[in-house]
This record gives structure tokens, C-alpha cells and sequence, in this order.
């Protein structure tokens, strides 16, 4: 994935902060039609995402396991306290992102994602790949760079300002690190497979990507996007929310939910990887990001990705007579390349690999 070949883009979309000052009403490239457009207060759970502690998980708690499995049948995700991480710290984490995206343009755009000027990287400054005229533009701004394993991190992409974003983002990895490995222990023991079968899956090549999220506040938020309705091609996600604002909204059986705020908690959630190699077991959450009219809001996402040659398929563990491969052999680079065009597209990658 890190090698992949930039993508020729069809016109370079603008950075939305810079765009966002001053209008009245979005650009039509960002107005999705009438019939698709997000009711920005969505309908509350009927059920809320069960919080698990960590804490508790790591000890085997009975009533823990318990929760994290019904969040994940129901919801294919969950939201984590107990996770170690102190709310100063967190404030740490926040503060650097935003003050990165508070920065002038052009210091910035030293991590810009073109290369020579009309390609699309995955990693560094900007924005998505626009393959269409027609494709509808998300309101955000992001910054993507590999975290792990250190020997991949392209340094030049990382900010130098503020000083201590290296440090506070090299450290978040570090305590994340933690967080996957229990994460992927509890999925295997789901499974009936042995604790470490996930984590063991994780080679020296495996690839963690971090991706800075800034949605800039919006005069029509309900006319927008701050991301299109998506699953992530990872193997799992954590996700550290804004928690000034909300805006992050999952569809389950057809109806679109507010995920709650809740101080201090990591939302954790299985990815497209995930849902191929358990056979459909568990499923990616589709997602989307909604704006706010009077706020700006941030996020900062791991994704926690395979070694980029290895083929995905569905575990033989996992496929028998009653519950035949839904799923068609991927690569990670493959899938991940495949995630790109669709999303840009406003399709799903996982359609593509289902029998």
C-alpha cells in the first residue's frame, strides 16, 4: 500500500478550510442531491453502543466479553474506556491536530498528498482522489501518514509544528498498539480460534496508518457531506473523536444513527478484512461523517492493515457446509486500492468480494 503508484486525479479538489472561509453556501461539487442528503440530527439508538472497560476485558471479565460481543453483533462496534490512556494526554493528542490544521496554508502544504503537481498520494496533506467530474466532493481535509512500523514512516511527511506532534502522535501509536492486540485477541476468541491467531497475522510488514480528520464548519450542513457513507478496508479501527462536537453517524438495518459523544472514549470498530476473513461472522459498520454549521470538528483514526501482499480470504476454520466462503481471495493491497476507487465513487469495496 505504501508503495502503491499515485493516482492520476481528474482535477485537484481545493482545501476546504481555505474554501470554507467566508461562503454563504457550499460549492455545487460538494451538494449531494436532495433525495441523499443527511438529516444531521438522526434518529437515536434504541439501544445504546455498549461501553466496554478495557480494563475489565484484559481480566477475562465475563459481563465485559458479553458486552463486547453484543456490541459487535449488533453494532460492529463499540466505545472503550478503561483504556489507559489519561484524558490530559488525550487533550495532548487533540491539541497538537488541531493546531497542525491551524497552521498557515503553505507551511502545511510542505505534506502535501500531489506528486508532480497532479497525482494523488495516499499518504500526507489534502484530500481524496477525484475520479469524476461528477463525484461529489467531502467537506474535510485530512492528513495520512504510516505510524507503524517505524522503519516505514516517510519523516518528511510528518509535521514539524507544532514541535511536539512527532512525539505525542509517535507515543498515541505506542499506547493504540496495546489497544489492537487486546481487541484482536478478544475477536479471535470469538471465533473459538486461539488468542494470538489476529495478532500472529501482523508481520514485520504490516502497516498502521494514521489519518488526521478536519471538517471545517459548514453554512448548509445538511447539504454536505464530511465523509461519504464508507467501511473501512482495515482489519480493526480506533477512532479518537472530537468530543466538542458529534458528527459521526452508523447505519444499521437502513437507518442512520448519532453516535454518541462520551468523554474520554475510544470508538473501536472491525473492518472490511475482518468481516471477509470471519466469513461474514462480523460485520464493518458503514459510517459517515455529518458537519456542523456553527463548529469545526477533528478526529484521529488508526487503521491497523496487513502486510500489503498478503491474500485475504475467509478463514477454513470458518467455512463449512452450513455457513459456505461468502467471499472471494484478495490481496491487502488490492483491497485497499479497490477501497479508494469505490469510496470516490460512493460505492462499497466490499460488494466487489462478495459470492
Amino acid at each position: 500500500m505504501a508503495d502503491a503508484e499515485p493516482w492520476k486525479t481528474v482535477k485537484i479538489p481545493p482545501i476546504v478550510q481555505e474554501l470554507a472561509t467566508g461562503v454563504q453556501e457550499p460549492p455545487s461539487r460538494y451538494v449531494i442531491a436532495e433525495h441523499n442528503r443527511p438529516a444531521v440530527a438522526a434518529s437515536e439508538m434504541p439501544d445504546p453502543i455498549p461501553i466496554v472497560d478495557l480494563s475489565r476485558l484484559s481480566d477475562n471479565c465475563a459481563d465485559e466479553v458479553a458486552k463486547l460481543r453484543s456490541a459487535l453483533e449488533n453494532w460492529g462496534l463499540f466505545l472503550a474506556v478503561g483504556h489507559g490512556m489519561e484524558q490530559s494526554f488525550l487533550g495532548e493528542v487533540m491539541k497538537v491536530a488541531r493546531e497542525f490544521f491551524k497552521l498557515p496554508l503553505e507551511e502545511k502544504q510542505k505534506y502535501s498528498n500531489l506528486v508532480n503537481g497532479d497525482e494523488v498520494r495516499i499518504e500526507g496533506y489534502g484530500n481524496d482522489m477525484v475520479v469524476s467530474e461528477k463525484q461529489i466532493l467531502d467537506w474535510c481535509d485530512r492528513l495520512y501518514i504510516i505510524v507503524e512500523p517505524e522503519n516505514r514512516r516517510i519523516y518528511s511527511l510528518w509535521p514539524t509544528q507544532p514541535p511536539s506532534f512527532r512525539d505525542i502522535l509517535s507515543e498515541y501509536t505506542v499506547r493504540c498498539h496495546k489497544i489492537a492486540n487486546l481487541f484482536l485477541q478478544n475477536l479471535a476468541k470469538l471465533l473459538d480460534l486461539h488468542e494470538d491467531y489476529f495478532v500472529n497475522m501482523f508481520d514485520e510488514n504490516a502497516l498502521t496508518y494514521a489519518r488526521l480528520n478536519y471538517y471545517p464548519n459548514c453554512p448548509k450542513p445538511d447539504h454536505v457531506f464530511g465523509m461519504k457513507p464508507h467501511t473501512d478496508a482495515s482489519v480493526i479501527t480506533i477512532v479518537f473523536i472530537d468530543d466538542n462536537v458529534s458528527g459521526l453517524q452508523l447505519q444499521n438495518d437502513g437507518v442512520w444513527y448519532n453516535v454518541p459523544i462520551v468523554p474520554n472514549a475510544l470508538l473501536v470498530n472491525v473492518g472490511d478484512v475482518m468481516e471477509i476473513m470471519s466469513n461474514g461472522f462480523f460485520k464493518s459498520p458503514i459510517h459517515r461523517v455529518v458537519t456542523n454549521a456553527e463548529k469545526e470538528r477533528l478526529s484521529l483514526v488508526m487503521f491497523y492493515t496487513m502486510n500489503p501482499e498478503k491474500e485475504i480470504e475467509p478463514l477454513p476454520e470458518l467455512v463449512d457446509e452450513k455457513r459456505p466462503r461468502r467471499y472471494r481471495k484478495t490481496t491487502t493491497n488490492d483491497y485497499i486500492a479497490k477501497l479508494f476507487e469505490t469510496f470516490a465513487r460512493g460505492t462499497l469495496a466490499i460488494d466487489t468480494v462478495k459470492i
